[in-house]
């Protein structure tokens, strides 16, 4: 599996290409990325979002109907998909699959699953491919999403982190803003969070 990176827009958002068997995935596609997107795929399966912020969804429409491939997004962020509450000026593009909490997905044979971590948003996700998680906006390298926005909730972003302490597996976290960490690294100090909240 190879994982390309590009920080795009004004929120410096990563968008992702993960390639697995000559095949791609585009995970949160920002503003700013689509020439990036078109250069680097050759057999693109699909869009996947962890959640609907407009900084990850920005450039889903261009990308859909370019490279014709569906828009996988967790359910409880399906509406902002449609909808620019916050006057952002994104192009709306309804997802093709709305993907309840904690579903597992095969495309291709690659294996995907959402886990639901709500909290920043009602459908916040993160994304497992292999030993490879997608955290959105869930949680950062030292750091988690915030919980002051439209739709997001502290009590379920409490539940979250309580959530995610208890994770087994060890995997290298791939966050919606700045650098890679890891599980283990993560749940040294996001417990410290749960006071804020």
């Amino acid at each position: 599996m190879k994982i390309l990176r590009n920080v795009v827009g004004p929120y410096q958002e990563n968008s992702y290409i993960v390639s697995c068997d000559g095949k791609e995935l585009i995970i949160d596609p920002g503003q700013g990325c689509v020439d990036w997107v078109i250069k680097n795929v050759k057999k693109p399966l699909a869009i996947l979002n962890t959640h609907g912020h407009s900084d990850h969804i920005w450039s889903n429409k261009i990308l859909k109907d370019r490279l014709n491939i569906p828009i996988y997004c967790p359910k409880g962020d399906a509406f902002m998909l449609i909808n620019d509450y916050d006057k952002e000026g994104y192009s709306l593009c309804k997802a093709d699959y709305e993907v309840k909490e904690d579903e597992e997905i095969i495309l291709s044979g690659i294996k995907i699953k959402f886990l639901s971590f709500p909290g920043h948003t009602p459908g916040t996700s993160m994304i497992k491919i292999g030993k490879a998680l997608f955290s959105g906006d869930f949680i950062f390298k030292g750091s988690i999403g915030r919980t002051d926005f439209p739709f997001s909730s502290a009590k379920q972003m409490k539940n979250s982190i309580n959530r995610f302490l208890k994770m087994k597996e060890e995997l290298t976290i791939y966050p919606g803003h700045g650098p890679s960490t890891s599980v283990k690294n993560e749940q040294k100090t996001i417990a410290s969070f749960l006071r804020f909240l």
